[in-house]
């Protein structure tokens, strides 16, 4: 289950939900047990330079090696860049979970939970 949470100077005029969608794409792209990738963004009305601070967290598995991140990151960069139409400061941090991390899903009866497969088929 990897998390993505974009930090950005509100002046930036960014899809927030374009980029969640390739993060995702790229991410189950390279690692098809990765799964939904849950998404925040985060635009900051106060700050010092336009900017963006990417960060993706996945959990720790013996193939999600240093080669796996560079290549990840690599991928990453160049489909978030390609929404970028004004000059920024851009950093992205790929980041793993520790050993005590739990991650899970909580189902209530009668509430259904949305995954990939529903965003494909509607």
């Amino acid at each position: 289950m990897p998390h993505v949470e974009i930090k950005y100077s509100d002046n930036l005029n960014i899809n927030v939900d374009t980029i969640f969608n390739d993060v995702e794409s790229i991410i189950n792209g390279k690692d098809a047990s990765a799964g939904e990738c849950k998404s925040r963004a985060y635009p900051c009305s106060q700050y010092k330079y336009s900017h963006i601070l990417v960060t993706v967290s996945l959990l720790t598995k013996p193939h999600r090696d240093k080669a796996f991140t560079q290549n990840l990151s690599l991928e990453i960069e160049k489909a978030i860049k390609v929404h970028l139409k004004q000059s920024l400061y851009f950093s992205l941090n790929i980041e793993y979970s520790l050993d005590y991390y739990t991650t899970n899903i909580h189902s209530v009866d009668g509430d259904k939970l949305m995954s990939m497969l529903d965003r494909v088929t509607n």
